[in-house]
């Protein structure tokens, strides 16, 4: 399929659980983009390996229904996945994956992908749009999300639609030099 000149070409949805040959399809796509090593926190042969059982799993926790996480996903009227993201519901009180404290209850967006002839037609906004829409409606105080200092595409477009540094950065690994910046996007 050839770059879009709309988004009318697309259905922007949540992702339904038996759907998770395609959530794993698209994930292993993702893992081999070029800038795959600065947005996604595990390799393609990582995930490659994981069990069938895993992406069932993963896919039903984050279905249509699921109260605590979504995942988004674009399909081209011909079916094809084409781009995703998912929303975490964070609690106030806990802890995150990098063991810092959540403060308040907040959205946390991961995993964003477009293939890369689908992207520059507005389609991720559409995306965004969707999973901001769903983090609002469960009451979120806010979203962030987690961005690679060196990720320019991705920091480009976070600012574009209105999320702005709040100035924590969350290293990678424990003792790494590199580091990632939580930008957020306070509740309309």
């Amino acid at each position: 399929m050839s770059s879009p000149s709309s988004t009318e070409q697309y259905v922007v949805r949540a992702v339904r659980t038996d759907e998770w040959p395609a959530a794993k399809a698209l994930r292993l796509v993702a893992l081999q983009d070029p800038v795959a090593h600065l947005a996604f926190l595990e390799t393609y042969d990582d995930a490659a390996a994981r069990p069938d059982s895993f992406w069932q799993e993963r896919t039903a926790g984050v279905a249509e229904g699921s109260s605590d996480a979504r995942q988004f996903i674009v399909q081209g009227l011909d079916g094809e996945w084409v781009g995703s993201a998912t929303v975490l519901v964070e609690e106030d009180g806990t802890t995150d994956w990098a063991g810092f404290p959540i403060e308040r209850r907040q959205g946390h967006v991961v995993g964003v992908y477009v293939r890369p002839e689908h992207r520059g037609c507005g389609l991720t906004e559409v995306l965004f749009d969707e999973a901001l829409q769903w983090a609002w409606e469960t009451g979120v105080e806010r979203v962030r999300l987690i961005v690679h200092e060196d990720n320019g595409r991705a920091l480009r477009f976070y600012r574009r639609i209105g999320f702005l540094p709040s100035g924590v950065t969350v290293p990678l690994t424990a003792g790494s030099a590199e580091s990632e910046l939580e930008y957020v996007l306070e509740r309309p």
